[in-house]
């Protein structure tokens, strides 16, 4: 009896062109959403290729290319389109492929199957045939007699002639539905599954490819124990992104290169699986799980044991299926329960719980390893352990206070990201900085180099207007003085740099030069003479310092997390004397606020709290708002740096989810929150919570975790740090009552006696939780004097204003701003009633005579602003 050929094995006859075209004509199948690949789909693939036997056919009869291809698309375009998945090769294609074999074995003597005897078992099947005139006129007309006899010679010179057949490497991967063990799963090329799709771990630690790993011994040995059972002996790591779960497998790898395991796994094969070439081109039903199943299979038969490890293991898990229906994961718990195949998983513990825990045949399979976030002293050594490599791939020192700096620096400013990954990503850039200033010129250099161009590419394009006779004279001779200055800047900053880079070059040599040296007098020389040199402000950095990684985090975050110079000291000392520059008549204030500030930039500060928590109490428009301004624009880099939070928005319980984010299952998930969102923006920030007595009492309770601890869930779960920030909480709560006790200023209470009768008040609106979490500070209503300043402080900016904006001088008499202060008296509106007097009465007429001026082109040099005898504001136009 006859024993029928595989399916496989027939198709590992295929030509290597033949079978290339039929992996396009599946692709081809797969994009324009067929459910068959079919013979159009086949044919149409031949027609595309450069040349083949078909071709050759084609040119002898003097059949145009284009003709036969437009036949191919109008049958393309009747197929049924639709369809997700591929179900398989159609039954012609089937048919042909043998038919093709017996004409190509039987009649011709051939060991593969060429286009050629592809089209002749076409035309000569009946079937076939009738298939060929629906689909392809032109083709089903050749001469089928004639074609029999000459086909031979005619395809003697094809590059077909010169391929080897496909010998069925490979074809269960590719042919929908076959798994035939007759046919080995690796690629084209002859890989074996295990080379194609994996990494040998243990090759690269013995090439010394994989960095030391420090700090993780416990996790090994733990992870040795699992792996040496005899069953259910595979380990999945779980833990956050960035703790180090991969390294803990490259500790591994480590260990069994260089002996250190039990004898029971020192000839394993640590082998790291990619899942994404396992998964890449596997469009056709069936095919992923084909080939999982033969890397499976042969990692079961390898003479050497295999230990697989499978990073983000939940990307394997449910892949293969139409919709994640858990082939991949059907097909691992036997080998995993057997124990013949040992598995090391590694992911996060929210993908473990969304994709792993669900499938608890599955999870029984693991014994899940947490590896938890280090603390700082283990992740200094940890990241101590890669200070070698760093300094040979960036050819610069690292210091020891730089490790330290980037473990300390980066717990406590960037809390989205984990030890000692970070750590690890801050350090690497300070040492890439480090060798960038070594070799290239400074940002401030190419910055001047930049403007210097800029300038002469506007002075070049002057001459050129006025060789046709456009002047401006003007703006010529400003662009003169321009380029001189930036040349003059220029020349001093390259100058600084050059003597710098000297210098820094010096110490580097000497440092290699006396390291045994036991005298370093001349090395501390070299050192001074750099730092004098260099002052406060470096721009070339001989080595990796804690300073270069302060400067990184500050970059990343916005964070002055460095050691203050002293200009950022003195900034911080004369803080309240900057903030009264803005906010008047509220000196007690903002001494109490200064003060709390100079605490936290000194270092000695809760670092588990946020920088000050101040509850600013007070009548309206008295500078509770202005502060939190002065303060962003003093301290945190400007009022882009202000977070505003309308607390009266929040006046429901539900608003909650408005601050934090949605919950799971709730619409708006996953948006964030306004408040979140905005901190995790911006960490180093102000934030103001104005009229917060308007919020819902649960909103209040919101904030008793950012006030003790620094930081907040938001509705993803995410922790979102507020350590970096200071809170203002406004309110309007007691106000009446501070006007009445500010009445007479000779029965004035203190700060604390004001204090003191304002937490009655302020207990009826607050719980006594939430007033014991933040500093209550008064703010006094403001006398003639302070109004008279905020007047002063306003004309002032309108005089600036009309100098930058229209190159003209603006004055006012002190008889103006006493007039403003006299028709401004204290009022429940504060300091905005003044504002909106010069609104009102000052901007409306000195826009008419600008306007004015405009239209009768009169050029306008001076206005003065001034109060007549009668208390009527005059102006005096000076042209």
């Amino acid at each position: 009896m006859e024993t029928p050929v595989s399916r496989s094995a027939l198709y590992g006859k295929l030509a290597g062109p033949l079978f290339r075209s039929l992996e396009s004509a599946t692709a081809f199948c797969k994009l324009r959403s067929n459910p068959w690949v079919e013979l159009t789909h086949w044919l149409h693939q031949l027609t595309q290729q450069p040349d083949n036997d078909i071709l050759h056919v084609l040119r002898h009869y003097q059949i145009p290319l284009s003709d036969v291809e437009k036949a191919l698309l109008r049958q393309l375009d009747m197929l049924p389109a639709g369809a997700s998945a591929i179900s398989d090769f159609s039954h012609h294609i089937d048919l042909s492929v043998e038919k093709a074999w017996m004409l190509a074995s039987v009649r011709y003597g051939d060991n593969k199957i060429r286009s050629g005897w592809l089209l002749l078992a076409l035309l000569t099947t009946p079937e076939l045939r009738r298939v060929l005139s629906s689909i392809c006129a032109p083709l089903a007309t050749l001469p089928v007699d004639e074609l029999t006899e000459i086909l031979p010679s005619l395809i003697e010179t094809s590059p077909e002639a010169q391929e080897r057949p496909y010998d069925g490497s490979g074809l269960a991967s590719a042919i929908p539905g076959e798994s035939s063990q007759a046919i080995p799963n690796g690629g084209q090329d002859g890989k074996s599954a295990l080379a194609k799709y994996c990494q040998d771990m243990t090759a690269q630690a013995r090439d010394g490819k994989i960095d030391p790993v420090t700090g993780r011994e416990h996790e090994i040995r733990t992870m040795t124990d699992i792996l040496l059972r005899r069953r259910q002996n595979n380990p999945l790591l779980t833990g956050e992104a960035g703790v180090g779960k991969t390294a803990v497998v490259e500790g591994f790898a480590l260990a069994i290169a260089q002996g250190e395991v039990p004898p029971a796994l020192r000839e394993v094969r640590l082998l790291a699986l990619d899942v994404g070439a396992l998964l890449a081109g596997a469009s056709m039903k069936g095919e992923f799980e084909s080939r999982l199943k033969g890397l499976l299979e042969e990692a079961g038969r390898s003479p050497q044991p295999v230990i697989l490890f499978v990073d983000e293991v939940h990307t394997l898990v449910g892949a293969g299926g139409a919709s994640g229906t858990g082939d991949a994961a059907n097909l691992l718990k036997p080998a995993l329960a057997r124990g013949t195949l040992r598995t090391i998983g590694a992911t996060t513990w929210s993908e473990y719980k969304r994709h792993i825990e669900k499938d608890p045949a599955l999870t029984r399979r693991f014994q899940v390893l947490q590896i938890a976030e280090p603390e700082e002293i283990p992740a200094m050594e940890m990241v101590r352990g890669l200070v070698d490599t760093l300094e040979k791939h960036h050819n610069v020192l690292i210091l020891d206070e730089a490790v330290r700096a980037a473990v300390q620096l980066s717990h406590r400013y960037i809390p989205a990201r984990q030890l000692p990954d970070k750590a690890i990503s801050l350090l690497d850039t300070a040492a890439a900085r480090v060798a960038l200033t070594l070799h290239t010129p400074p940002a401030s250099v190419q910055f001047l180099r930049q403007q210097l161009k800029a300038a002469e590419m506007e002075r070049s394009l002057l001459q050129k207007q006025e060789k046709m006779g456009i002047q401006s004279d003007e703006r010529r001779d400003a662009l003169t003085a321009r380029i001189f200055s930036l040349n003059n800047e220029l020349t001093a900053s390259e100058s600084r740099w050059q003597r710098e880079l000297e210098l820094v070059h010096t110490l580097q040599e000497l440092r290699v030069a006396e390291s045994d040296a036991d005298d370093k007098t001349t090395l501390q020389q070299a050192e001074t003479a750099l730092r004098e040199w260099q002052g406060d402000a470096p721009v070339v950095f001989p080595e990796v310092s804690a300073a270069v990684v302060a400067a990184i985090v500050a970059d990343w975050t916005g964070i002055p997390a460095g050691r203050m110079v002293k200009d950022e000291a003195s900034q911080v000392l004369e803080l309240p004397a900057r903030l009264a520059q803005r906010v008047t008549g509220q000196d007690g204030a903002l001494a109490q606020i200064g003060e709390r500030i100079q605490t936290a930039r000194a270092g000695l500060g809760d670092p588990r709290k946020p920088v000050g928590v101040f509850m600013l109490a007070g009548p309206s428009g008295v500078g509770k708002t202005e502060t939190a301004l002065a303060l962003a624009e003093a301290i945190y880099g400007g009022e882009q740096n202000l977070v505003t939070i309308n607390m009266s928005e929040f006046q429901e319980a539900h608003t909650v989810s408005t601050l934090k984010g949605a919950p799971p299952g709730y619409v708006g998930y996953g948006e964030g929150g306004v408040l979140t969102e905005a901190v995790r923006r911006h960490p180093w920030s102000v934030v103001l919570l104005d009229e917060i007595e308007k919020a819902h009492h649960d909103v209040h309770e919101l904030f008793y975790q950012v006030f003790d601890k620094g930081g907040m869930e938001d509705g993803e779960g995410t922790h979102v740090d507020f350590k970096n920030t200071t809170l203002l909480l406004t309110t309007n709560v007691g106000s009446d009552l501070i006007s009445q006790m500010c009445e007479d200023p000779a029965l004035m209470p203190d700060a604390t006696g004001l204090k003191e009768a304002l937490m009655p008040e302020l207990r009826k609106h607050f719980p006594a939780a939430f007033l014991g979490r933040v500093t209550v500070i008064p703010y006094l209503p403001l006398d003639e004097t302070s109004r008279g300043v905020i007047a002063h402080l306003h004309l002032d900016r309108l005089v600036a204003r009309m100098s930058e904006q229209h190159g003209v001088t603006l004055t006012y008499s002190e008889e103006l701003v006493a007039h403003i202060v006299a028709c401004c008296p204290m009022h429940e509106t504060g300091a905005r009633l003044l504002i909106g007097y010069i609104e009102q009465h000052i901007l409306p007429q000195l826009s008419r005579y600008w306007l004015q001026a405009m239209t009768e082109k009169a050029a306008i040099r001076q206005i003065d602003i001034g109060v007549n005898g009668d208390e009527q504001i005059v102006f005096e136009i000076v042209c």
